[in-house]
């Protein structure tokens, strides 16, 4: 049949029964709205005067819309076309009374116009699925663009392929070199909508024409196969069905597509399985599962193949972006060593610092009340976090080596000149010693010479004491302590004694730079050296603002440049307040000085035990100088002990 005639129960076509079975028409009843459907054949409506009240209106615009046509019959009277129909919906009207030749006229008429509403309708059906397939092409390809994990770009690829085109499963294969620069196919990804517990394990193939994937990698062609089961005997490829028979599965529909860059390279192939029909591209998942298997079409794998060339670019767009994060990482790291080789001391110290910072800001993700319970880390606030306390002490470069290893008080040359002055001076007591005892002899001779020589033993005695208390006060002085202490009365009144040199001259035991130096009240730098040590900050923030930073990173220098700025405004460089300290630059400074305080030994101070270091802490806490929530977050969620150098 070619045709179909849609009348009402009051109205038959008896008449002309021969006539419309000859030229191929098929009658239908139409006893209510809901039987008024346009077919897929041209469709015509014969309404009767008895059946005009239940289809009139909305029902027959609709039936128009869908490319029907329709044929009204007047009432006995009725000359014209009555007012309660709009003539835009109907093709001809036959008055009352009318002969069967009139009739089949009307009808042919009305099929030939039917026949062109219904390609128009088909047309806007195809148009609108079209404009609906690039808008989710459009839609997907904003997707892949923006998945910045690569897993995850590839889960959403293959989900989407699937989704657009009804099937049930499909794989994701990816091009890779192995041992020698040979390439094959990993199989990457598998997804199975009817079978979901089936497990997924990764394997490589060939990139070969043995597979049908191997063989559309090494084509670069897609294969449209209506039923695996019975490929043509001629061909290259075969099909493994130990996955079917292993897991009661049946194979049928497959569209094998390859995934190629922008250079026509083929870098992946996407794999589709068992298309059903009836889907809709706009449902999360393909529709109506339980219905047959169908053969994917021509316009499927051109929809498909658009999908996939987004899907290689995404792919290679996250694989360059995942190679330019190692890059970076790279560099990061290398930094960190240039660091740390300059000061071996402190090795590992900026990977505790990144390590603990970064738990903090997770420890503070976990934390719903006080001032920071609305305030959460991203990924990538996370990241930018880590490479900044990772290169928060790069600036080092920039200070003098001997001012930044620095150990003790006064510097090796210094010590060594103290020392060897100590001993020219207790050889000169001794020479003094000796030689008043030879000269007693000479002048006076052995007369009373025990008794003077008892006196010169016990000043000489006196002498060599005070000078091995000079050393000794030299040799305490000279360690740097964590706080600030120390009483140097004492060692001061050496730089008021003096010993003659071997030129004749009188010089102090100390000289005005030792005593500055052996006078330090903490650590082990005087004002000039502190200042060029903290002049690494302002060296770091110079360094890392050179750096053409992305988007998500670009605060890493202001994070970095404010580690040893304090809330009351009494750190450095830039003495800057609480409002001028981003909450990242808080967490940072926290882990800095607990790993600062509680590294293993160094020359210039001993570790701190941990309650300790978290006593100094807290004063400082209490002192205004660093952030009370953030300092009771890293205590109560214990982050200092995430301190592993990672």
């Amino acid at each position: 049949m070619k045709y179909v005639l849609l009348h009402s129960r009051t109205y038959s076509p008896q008449r002309i029964h021969d006539a419309l079975s000859t030229e191929g028409v098929e009658t239908r009843v139409v006893r209510s709205a809901d039987d008024l459907k346009v077919a897929d054949r041209p469709t015509v409506l014969v309404l009767d005067p008895m059946a005009r009240a239940g289809l009139i209106g909305p029902p027959l615009y609709s039936f128009a819309g869908a490319g029907g046509a329709t044929v009204v019959l007047g009432a006995p009277g009725e000359t014209d076309v009555p007012d309660e129909i709009p003539t835009e919906l109907i093709s001809a009207f036959l008055p009352d009374p009318y002969t069967g030749k009139q009739l089949l006229l009307a009808l042919r008429a009305a099929y030939r116009e039917g026949a062109a509403r219904l390609d128009a309708a088909r047309s806007r059906r195809e148009a609108a699925k079209r404009t609906t397939e690039t808008a989710e092409l459009t839609r997907i390809g904003v997707a892949l663009t923006t998945e910045r994990d690569y897993n995850a770009l590839l889960d959403l690829i293959l989900s989407q392929a699937r989704r657009v085109t009804g099937s049930d499963a499909g794989s994701l294969y990816l091009v890779e070199s192995s041992d020698g620069d040979e390439k094959q196919l990993r199989f990457k990804l598998a997804q199975n909508y009817s079978r979901p517990e089936i497990p997924f394990v990764e394997f490589t193939i060939p990139l070969d024409h043995s597979s049908i994937a191997g063989y559309v990698a090494a084509t670069g062609e897609p294969l449209v196969i209506d039923d695996v089961y019975f490929l043509p005997p001629d061909v290259e490829y075969s099909f493994n069905r130990s996955f079917d028979e292993k897991y009661g599965y049946r194979t049928r529909s497959v569209l094998t597509i390859p995934m190629k860059n922008h250079r026509e390279d083929v870098i992946g192939v996407l794999q589709l399985i068992n298309r059903k029909l009836h889907y809709d591209v706009r449902l999360e998942e393909p529709a109506d599962f339980e219905r047959e298997v169908t053969p994917y079409s021509p316009r499927t794998a051109e929809l498909v193949s658009a999908l996939a060339g987004q899907a290689a670019v995404s792919i290679e767009n996250s694989q360059l972006y995942d190679s330019i994060e190692r890059l970076f990482e790279g560099f990061v790291r290398a930094a960190v060593t240039a660091i740390e080789q300059r000061d071996p001391t402190t090795f590992g110290h900026s990977g505790r610092v990144a390590s603990m910072s970064v738990g903090l800001a997770d420890a503070l993700n976990r934390t719903p009340n006080g001032s920071y319970g609305s305030l959460t880390f991203s990924t990538q606030q996370v990241k930018e976090l880590r490479y900044a306390a990772l290169l928060h002490d790069f600036g080092k470069v920039g200070v003098r080596e001997q001012v930044l290893v620095k150990a003790k008080k006064l510097y090796p040359p210094d010590l060594a000149l103290i020392k060897q002055r100590y001993a020219f001076i207790k050889r000169s007591v001794e020479r003094d010693f000796y030689k008043r005892r030879m000269e007693y002899l000479e002048t006076q001779g052995k007369e009373g010479y025990e008794a003077f020589t008892a006196a010169l033993r016990k000043e000489f005695d006196s002498q060599v004491k005070a000078l091995e208390r000079f050393m000794q006060l030299v040799m305490e002085s000279n360690e740097p302590t964590v706080l600030p202490e120390g009483n140097f009365e004492e060692l001061l009144r050496y730089a008021d004694v003096f010993y003659e040199s071997i030129d004749g001259e009188q010089q102090p035991y100390l000289q005005d730079d030792e005593v500055r130096y052996l006078t330090i009240r903490k650590g082990s730098l005087d004002e000039t050296e502190r200042l060029e040590i903290e002049s690494h900050v302002t060296h770091t923030y110079q360094f890392l603002m050179k750096i053409p930073w992305t988007r998500e990173l670009k605060d890493i220098p202001l994070i970095a440049y404010g580690h040893h700025e304090k809330l009351d405004g009494s750190g450095y460089p830039r003495k800057v307040g609480k409002s001028m300290i981003p909450t990242q630059t808080r967490m940072m400074t926290i882990s800095d000085i607990f790993d600062a305080l509680t590294a293993a030994d160094r020359p210039y101070k001993r570790a701190v035990p941990v309650e300790r270091a978290l006593d100094i802490m807290s004063s400082e806490v209490s002192g205004g100088m660093l952030d009370p929530e953030l300092f009771e977050i890293f205590v109560t969620a214990r982050v200092f002990e995430q301190s592993d150098g990672t």
